[in-house]
């Protein structure tokens, strides 16, 4: 069986995570963070880093089981910069580590674990258990659609999107991204109305395009980081496609999209 087949059959699991929602996601939710930030830690040691992994596990662990509604008022906001005022003080104590092995500690968690948690959090506001599925739409449309778009219509990879960072990816796959995301959303929101939903359909093609670039972007962020670090994935966990945050590393920019467009501009 193709491997990229064993790996879907590996990822169905979140399918009936998302379905269940609440407390299950947000576990659910809470191990790919640990499995995601233990991704980034090991990259990180190719540049000879020492992230301090212990603490960011920790870090992962106490966040989650104190997670509350609201990210902004969330007892883990002073948690996060208790955690921080100690880690300042690890490299004086300890001179192994340095102030850059602090910083990767604190952004694998900032990058990963809190990232991913807006998932969490769009699950627990009114009528979450369809907004929540908004992420991933946007996402794998626009994956397959600049697939194939960058396939059939870029080919030659005459206009590259970003050459430097991901030199495999076209303009012309990039546009096909955006159109899928957007045409994906408005007909997701279409279908969601029916069930009580109470947005105006015009919102779900901006959220769709929103989600098309910021997605994008997170790939390529993921993929800037792995050329830096000279890995070309982050692990072999899932078979035929990497580990944790390469495949879900567009995911961890489109949350945070959707939920500041649905909490500041749809006041949900």
């Amino acid at each position: 069986m193709n491997n990229r087949y064993i790996g879907a059959l590996i990822l169905a699991p979140l399918i009936v995570f998302l379905f269940l929602g609440g407390e299950y996601l947000k576990y659910l939710v809470m191990v790919l963070s640990l499995l995601g930030m233990h991704e980034f830690y090991k990259v990180s040691t190719k540049k000879h880093y020492k992230p301090i992994t212990l603490v960011g596990y920790i870090l992962c662990i106490v966040y989650y089981l104190n997670m509350s509604n609201d990210f902004s008022t969330s007892f883990n906001v002073y948690i996060l910069i208790a955690i921080i005022f100690l880690l300042l003080c690890i490299p004086v104590i300890y001179t192994n580590y340095n102030i850059i092995d602090v910083a990767l500690t604190t952004f694998g968690f900032l990058y990963v674990a809190v990232f991913f948690s807006f998932i969490v959090f769009i699950n627990k506001k009114i009528h979450g258990e369809y907004l929540v599925w908004i992420i991933f739409i946007c996402s794998w449309v626009c994956d397959t659609s600049a697939y194939y778009a960058g396939r059939f219509l870029g080919k030659g990879g005459k206009h590259k999107l970003c050459p430097k960072v991901s030199p495999n990816k076209t303009i012309e796959g990039s546009i096909g991204g955006l159109f899928g995301s957007a045409l994906g959303c408005t007909i997701y929101g279409y279908a969601i109305s029916k069930y009580g939903v109470p947005i105006e359909l015009y919102h779900y093609p901006i959220i769709g395009v929103l989600c098309g670039i910021f997605g994008q972007f997170g790939d390529l962020i993921a993929s800037s980081i792995k050329r830096f670090v000279g890995a070309k994935d982050y692990s072999n966990l899932i078979p035929g496609h990497g580990g944790v945050l390469d495949r879900f590393d567009s995911i961890l920019l489109v949350s945070v999209v959707v939920f500041y467009y649905l909490t500041f501009i749809l006041s949900i």
